[in-house]
């Protein structure tokens, strides 16, 4: 039996529920997972939906079947092979406790994406990627070659059908131009629960400044620096005893495992777009175990 997610965003109005669970009885499917939102302030209504087709119909055959519905509900519509892996493309530069965990989750199987390659702006972690046996790319990025450098990213996600950027501390940012033809497919993580701190030495920023609380945002990256949709974000607790040194390890940690949960939700599509939020579904009790990072 094939499994499926199907994703739906439209107005919202009554019988959409309906509607769906009606077509897919209707193709042999049987829901394993549902989960809905009715957005009062805007009016837009977000499903997620975990099925089986027991009666093997074929992707392509659900797509089309499923037409008819989506223009009656004015939806944005896409229905997923739930065991197909998701291409991902990390890029990094010189702080590299991101890469390595993501590096060791996909190792292990917990993090199940195909990571079509790494783009760095250094040479620092190119051994390390090698040893994985995953392609490194070397894209040097300066003051006067960025559009030239920009393009050479956008040729290597063209090749390799990289469908979700994952930026592991790359220190670069991004043009407006990129952000906006990658909407929603570029994940970043930023080294502070809110947008604060920003520039070189955060901790030791948050440290002068007698924090009490330390944590990370992964979010998607749009124009704005670091003020993208939020994903996800956790913090750690901190005390006056703790050294500088101490927030950066301890930042080092929460930054490492809300990636990981962002990546998580992105490629089990579990995130819609809404404006400047997002729309996040938890992960379902039935796949806790193998969702669930950190």
């Amino acid at each position: 039996m094939k499994s499926y997610v199907l994703r739906v965003s439209c107005k919202s109005t009554r019988g959409i529920v309906a509607a769906i669970a009606n077509y897919l009885a209707d193709q042999g499917c049987n829901i394993v997972d549902s989960s809905q939102f009715d957005d009062l302030d805007t009016g837009k209504f977000f499903m997620r939906v975990s099925f089986i087709s027991e009666e093997g119909v074929a992707q392509d055959a659900l797509v089309e079947g499923f037409k008819p519905v989506a223009a009656k509900f004015e939806m944005d519509a896409e229905i997923y092979d739930a065991h197909k892996r998701m291409k991902v493309l990390l890029m990094v530069s010189r702080f590299g406790h991101c890469l390595n965990d993501l590096l060791y989750r996909w190792k292990i199987g917990a993090l199940p994406i195909d990571i079509v390659g790494v783009v760095s702006n250094h040479f620092d972690y190119q051994k390390v990627v090698v040893n994985h046996d995953i392609p490194f790319h070397h894209i040097r990025v300066t003051k006067d070659n960025k559009p030239q450098a920009e393009a050479q990213l956008m040729e290597l996600v063209e090749q390799t059908g990289t469908e979700l950027i994952v930026l592991a501390r790359y220190m670069q940012v991004l043009s407006d131009a990129l952000c906006k033809k990658m909407s929603g497919r570029i994940i970043n993580i930023h080294h502070s629960f809110l947008p604060s701190f920003k520039g070189a030495n955060p901790y030791k920023q948050a440290y002068e400044r007698g924090v009490k609380l330390i944590g990370a945002t992964a979010h998607y990256v749009t124009g704005d620096l670091d003020e993208g949709p939020i994903i996800e974000q956790d913090t750690a607790r901190i005390t006056h005893a703790q050294s500088a040194e101490d927030y950066v390890s301890i930042g080092r940690d929460v930054e490492s495992q809300v990636l990981a949960r962002a990546i998580h939700a992105h490629i089990h599509y579990r995130t819609f777009l809404n404006g400047n939020r997002t729309i996040v579904f938890p992960a379902s009790p039935g796949s806790y175990a193998s969702e669930r990072m950190g």
